[in-house]
């Protein structure tokens, strides 16, 4: 399935750069070595894939959190409901997406510890670029594979 809303030729960078944009005081492009320099998690997942049968992996990266975070989303620091009303929209090359509530993601209310990997199985990711990876999708529907862009988005235009 072919996505048609996407103008990817727009999105994907030529030197293999993740742009963080949106709602956000610092749109910043990162490397990989950008995202090894943050804090690593790891976690192994297991994907029930209706086709292939389960696949189990291991992934290390940092949290999407802590990625986001580094772009300065622009909800008020000091009022812990503000950022309940912030999305982030992950855009892979090959233009499959997937879209997380802030709440989602923050250890204050959902708590899943979703990762922008670097390393699968151990190898790194560098000739593919980072992968979107959230534990607890029981068939990886949102593994979004060499990540071109993350949006966050406030919710203002939904209403």
């Amino acid at each position: 399935m072919q996505p048609t809303s996407i103008d990817l030729a727009a999105q994907v960078r030529p030197d293999g750069l993740m742009r963080l944009s949106g709602d956000v005081r610092e749109p910043v492009r990162l490397g990989m070595a950008e995202l090894r320099a943050l804090p690593q998690r790891e976690v192994v997942v297991t994907f029930e894939c209706r086709t292939s049968g389960p696949r189990r992996h291991r992934f290390t990266g940092p949290l999407l959190l802590d990625v986001v975070r580094e772009a300065r989303p622009l909800f008020d620091p000091f009022e812990r409901k503000d950022r309940l009303r912030f999305l982030v929209s992950v855009l892979g090359r090959d233009g499959h997406h997937a879209v997380l509530s802030w709440g989602e993601i923050d250890p204050e209310f959902g708590n899943t510890e979703a990762l922008v990997a670097v390393r699968l199985d151990g190898d790194d990711l560098d000739r593919q670029g980072p992968h979107l990876v959230v534990p607890g999708d029981r068939c990886g529907g949102r593994h979004i594979s060499r990540i071109a862009e993350i949006r966050v988005c406030a919710d203002n235009p939904l209403w």
